[in-house]
């Protein structure tokens, strides 16, 4: 059977979820596929360029598309809210769409670190800070800090829920998250930089 590059994808997906990131190899995959490892490099280069699309799919489907909103729906204008009403959604649904799938958060944020794929994080974040005030080369800055945020709590979560959902660790999952609360501390401070009122 000739699979699609899209089916290839899928079928990572669901490899990563069932046996995570450290077992999504392409022998694993092929035998998923019925196929030789070697059929898939007619669609991926290499290891790095799938995980790169599975990374990019993740976030896809919780973006909609890259874009703040539902998969499918159309890119919400920015007229419709405030930057950090924007910036609130943006990062929780990327939070979202990372811990939906197991080692999600990991997968995202190396593929975004080692600059293969991801882009769509940055950009939805960047996106959103349209309008805060933030010259352009801040703008930037901030963006990244916010997926500093976004992926190094993610993960963390991510991780500490795995471990005690295997018993690898004496520790209930947790069940509240200052994740809001972080995001809430960034949004006051570019508003203090561009001497916009802080929320209380």
């Amino acid at each position: 059977m000739r699979y699609h590059r899209g089916d290839v994808v899928q079928r990572a997906l669901e490899v990563l979820d069932d046996y995570g990131l450290a077992d999504l190899t392409m022998r694993r995959l092929g035998s998923e596929l019925g196929v030789q490892p070697s059929a898939l490099y007619h669609h991926f280069a290499n290891k790095q360029t799938l995980l790169a699309a599975v990374a990019d799919e993740i976030l896809a489907r919780g973006l909609g598309d890259g874009h703040p909103g539902e998969p499918g729906e159309p890119e919400m204008p920015r007229e419709q809210g405030e930057w950090d009403a924007r910036l609130r959604t943006v990062c929780r649904r990327l939070r979202d769409a990372m811990l939906a799938w197991r080692d999600g958060a990991e997968l995202v944020a190396t593929v975004h670190a080692f600059g293969l794929g991801a882009h769509a994080a940055y950009e939805a974040v960047d996106d959103a800070l349209v309008g805060s005030g933030l010259p352009a080369g801040l703008r930037a800055t901030a963006a990244r800090t916010l997926l500093h945020l976004v992926f190094g709590h993610t993960g963390e979560e991510q991780t500490r829920l795995q471990a005690s959902s295997a018993g690898a660790i004496d520790a209930e999952p947790p069940h509240s998250s200052d994740f809001d609360a972080g995001l809430a501390l960034l949004i006051d401070g570019i508003r203090v930089r561009v001497g916009q009122p802080t929320t209380r």
